[in-house]
This record gives structure tokens, C-alpha cells and sequence, in this order.
């Protein structure tokens, strides 16, 4: 709900804005850095297994909002690349597998950087939309492991998409409206105190809803 939220404010505040002049054109060598407030929420799915046959149950992934920093070159008017920088705490819990009905699994931080060559349609103009395709490798650390003896998660490369805006508030400020889907999995091995540890094929695919400012330089 807060995503939606978030969403739907910074739809009414470039409503609000969209009778402002200003003055902006995005042009070959510029660099854009923008900071974003972004949401994240995993649109998981997974299964579980126990010395090689599977079991009941499945892992869920917590939502989170944090900030987000990220920078964008233009090869030309037209063509970008950018790096996306932010890291996520997530919490994660096991539910209907038969050690219960919902197990603490702790928290673990996610660090996915993200590389996106991106497509700018009207970079001259006031209101310029955008859409990105590109990779990202995400690292697992500073896990808790909860009510587990020990849980290990395995890095791993991903795809991304994208879809945004940014609205030229003046020469070099704009507001920038940002929604990205990472394809993100994870291998998952769990001592919970049994003869074998748990393995569990968890894929993340998160939404990233962002909203935010950036400075063109």
C-alpha cells in the first residue's frame, strides 16, 4: 500500500507541475545523478527441499522502503547507461514446511547493483519518459539467521527492466517517477538442527518503485 501510495503522489505532484516552465535538454557527455526514495517488493516464489525430495512450504520475503543513488551518462541525446546503487534489509520466514506453521528465518541485506542501457524519448523536452533494459548482480550479506542454526545464501547475476520519467523543473533539477522489475534468484541452504539442511530455490523478482530528484550536470 505505501508503494501505491507513493505512486500515486508523485503522479499529482507532476499534474501539479506540468503548468511549470522550465528549460532542460539532456545532450551527449551530460551525467545525471539522481537520489530516489525507492519500495521494494519481492514478488517471490520458491521451493524447498530435505536430502533431495521436496517438502511443504515456502519462503517469504519482506517489503522495504530505502534510498537509492544512481548515475546516468548519455552517449548521445537519446541513449544512456546508468548505475543503480542501493542496498535492501529484508526479512524472510518459512511458512507450512514441517517445522511449523511460520519459521524466523532472521534478516539478510540485499546488494544489487544495476546496469541499464536506457532509451530517453523528447530529451529536450520538459517531460521525458524512458525505458531501460540491463543486468544486475546481487550479493547476500550481514545475514541473521533467526531461529535457524546457520542459513547460506548464494550470490547471483540477474536481468532488469524499466520504465520511467523524468520532468524538468528547471535548466538542471528534475523529478524523476522510476519502476523497475529485477529477475532475481537465490540458492538458500538452511541448518535447522535435522539430519540434513534444508535447500530452498527462492526467486526474489522484485518490484522497485522509486521516487526521486536528480542534477544534471
Amino acid at each position: 500500500m505505501r508503494g501505491l501510495a507513493i505512486t500515486a503522489a508523485s503522479c499529482a505532484a507532476v499534474a501539479l507541475l506540468a503548468g511549470v516552465p522550465a528549460a532542460s535538454a539532456k545532450e551527449a557527455g551530460d551525467l545525471l545523478v539522481r537520489v530516489r526514495g525507492i519500495y521494494v517488493v519481492p514478488d517471490e516464489s520458491s521451493s524447498l527441499s530435505l536430502a533431495g525430495t521436496g517438502i511443504p512450504g515456502e519462503a517469504n520475503v519482506g517489503n522495504h522502503f530505502v534510498p537509492e543513488l544512481d548515475f546516468t551518462y548519455f552517449l548521445n541525446d537519446n541513449v544512456g547507461i546508468e548505475l543503480i546503487l542501493g542496498t535492501t534489509p529484508h526479512n524472510v520466514n518459512a511458512t507450512g514446511t514441517p517445522l511449523g506453521a511460520k519459521v524466523d528465518l532472521g534478516d539478510v541485506w540485499l546488494l544489487p547493483p544495476t546496469l541499464t542501457a536506457q532509451y530517453h524519448f523528447n530529451p529536450k523536452g520538459q517531460v521525458s519518459p524512458y525505458i531501460g533494459l540491463g543486468v544486475n548482480y546481487t550479493i547476500f550479506y550481514n545475514v541473521d539467521e533467526g531461529a535457524a542454526r546457520d542459513i547460506d545464501y548464494d550470490n547471483s547475476f540477474g536481468f532488469a527492466l524499466q520504465a520511467g520519467v523524468d520532468f524538468a523543473l528547471n535548466e538542471r533539477w528534475s523529478l524523476n517517477l522510476d519502476v523497475k522489475k529485477l529477475w532475481l534468484s537465490t540458492d538458500v541452504s538452511i541448518d535447522a538442527g535435522l539430519p540434513s539442511r534444508i535447500k530452498a530455490d527462492v526467486d526474489l523478482d522484485p518490484w522497485i518503485i522509486g521516487v526521486g530528484f536528480g542534477y544534471r550536470f
